[in-house]
């Protein structure tokens, strides 16, 4: 089974896969975004292929469901499911790390292969590559200091690579509570994996 859970605001519902970070899609309503986490299943598998790791989910089972607030709404989950403050051993840990350095390595990939200028979208929206690629480098230095780790900002890619390193390295251990951290572990992998694959898939689909 594919153990999922739902993130519910008042507008927005995140569904999210426990054991594939960054796994996670938003709609309207719970079933819708269950329905889109499926149809995004092919191309997660990328990533999860990328990683070396077989890749076949079953039906989604939802173990779990969370109050979302405003940041939900905007397109973002923002809420710790009480799973993710259970212990957490070095196989597992390593396992979501890989997933989560797959999704670094394609993003900078596809990055690399497309146009500064991406397609708008209905209302003439959206970053242009460079402006997205910043956004996720400087988002991911905020989401380092929620675990611990903290760099100044950045000079140079080899600063975007000390960063991601160290962030790798830290998640990377083995985990049991209480929690000494803003995030817990297991959250802080699927939150910057989710962050990583939503801005690739929007790359892909916009270029």
């Amino acid at each position: 089974m594919t153990r999922i859970y739902l993130e519910e605001g008042p507008k927005k519902v995140f569904a999210c896969s426990f054991a594939w970070p960054g796994w996670c899609r938003v709609a309207k309503d719970g079933e819708a975004a269950i329905d889109r986490l499926m149809e995004y299943a092919p191309r997660y598998r990328v990533i999860a292929e990328r990683a070396g790791l077989a890749f076949d989910p079953g039906e989604p089972e939802v173990v779990a469901r969370v109050r979302g607030g405003t940041t939900t709404d905007f397109g973002a989950p923002e809420t710790v499911p009480e799973q993710d403050l259970e212990p957490v051993g070095e196989e597992t840990a390593r396992r979501e790390v890989a997933l989560l350095r797959a999704a670094w390595e394609l993003f900078d990939e596809v990055a690399g292969e497309s146009p500064e200028e991406l397609r708008k979208g209905p209302r003439g929206g959206g970053r242009d590559l460079t402006k997205m690629v910043n956004h996720l480098q400087d988002s991911e230095r905020a989401y380092a200091r929620q675990v611990g780790v903290r760099h100044k900002p950045y000079r140079s890619r080899a600063d975007v690579d000390a960063l991601r390193a160290e962030l790798a390295e830290v998640l990377s251990r083995p985990w049991r509570p209480p929690v000494e951290t803003a995030w817990p572990p297991a959250y802080a992998r699927r939150r910057l994996a989710w962050h990583v694959i939503d801005h690739l898939w929007e790359i892909e689909d916009r270029r």
